[in-house]
């Protein structure tokens, strides 16, 4: 049997992560950013000193996933709970992981408040354009001529109107501290991603608000397609509607 020794080691799962497989579909960007997190917990040494919030959706099971505090929120309350948790233990590191359906459609009351507010917490939105766990029904993030299935012939932005770029909105209010959007599709995008959440975390120290970290990620089941074509999708359809980087660093605008 060889032996790996620290020299030669590529990659290790944190241990922070319990060994639970995960129920992403294989090829979904929610399984790197889950990764991330835990990764960033880690080497910051924060384990018994954060607090994650899990919504209703994709990453329902959050809790099943991290050796970590999670508490199951309902359906888009994700950034309420983490409003009361923090205000309660401010001291902690509290963080929200929220879909598009969660976060920007029936959550988005919550979210606007939250962020609005400035509550100190570190927000992690993962926006693939649809519904994922429920059917791929069209979602507020779904993009013009989008095919889901409730728009099969594709969004038709007459009737079923504009996509919603929350993440533009949120960087506008006083209350965000630090906005960004990113991606997992590639080794590059997942190293800017992992900055972007430790930087969050980070955050939290200052106790200056909220920090606020979309990410971009395709759904291969949703689209009907091989995760390969859906990353190429995403890419030549989604980003030149929600185009990466910073939007917000420091409380001071960058678009």
């Amino acid at each position: 049997m060889e032996i790996i020794s620290k020299e030669n080691l590529v990659y290790r799962p944190s241990e922070l992560l319990t060994g639970a497989t995960f129920n992403f579909c294989p090829g979904c960007g929610h399984g790197t950013v889950v990764r991330l997190v835990m990764e960033v917990v880690e080497e910051m040494g924060i384990q018994s000193e954060t607090i994650g919030i899990s919504p209703v959706g994709c990453s329902v099971l959050l809790y099943d996933f991290y050796n970590i505090d999670v508490i199951q929120a309902a359906h888009g309350r994700a950034t309420a709970v983490a409003t009361g948790i923090k205000r309660v233990l401010p001291e902690k590191y509290v963080f929200t992981y929220q879909g598009d359906g969660d976060l920007a459609a029936i959550g988005t009351g919550e979210t606007i408040h939250t962020c609005n507010r400035g509550e100190n917490i570190a927000v992690i939105f993962i926006n693939n354009g649809i519904y994922g766990m429920t059917g791929g029904q069209m979602a507020p993030t779904t993009i013009p001529e989008m095919k889901t299935s409730t728009s099969p012939r594709g969004r038709n932005t007459d009737t079923m109107g504009y996509n919603l770029s929350i993440t533009e909105m949120i960087a506008r209010l006083e209350g965000a501290y630090y906005v960004t959007r990113q991606a997992v599709h590639n080794s590059a995008a997942v190293r800017k991603t992992k900055r972007a959440i430790r930087m969050a975390f980070e955050n939290q120290k200052l106790n200056k608000g909220t920090s606020f970290i979309e990410v971009v990620s395709s759904c291969n089941s949703g689209y009907k397609m091989t995760p390969l074509q859906a990353n190429r999708w995403m890419e030549e359809n989604m980003f030149p509607y929600y185009p990466l980087g910073d939007m917000k660093v420091n409380g001071v605008l960058k678009v």
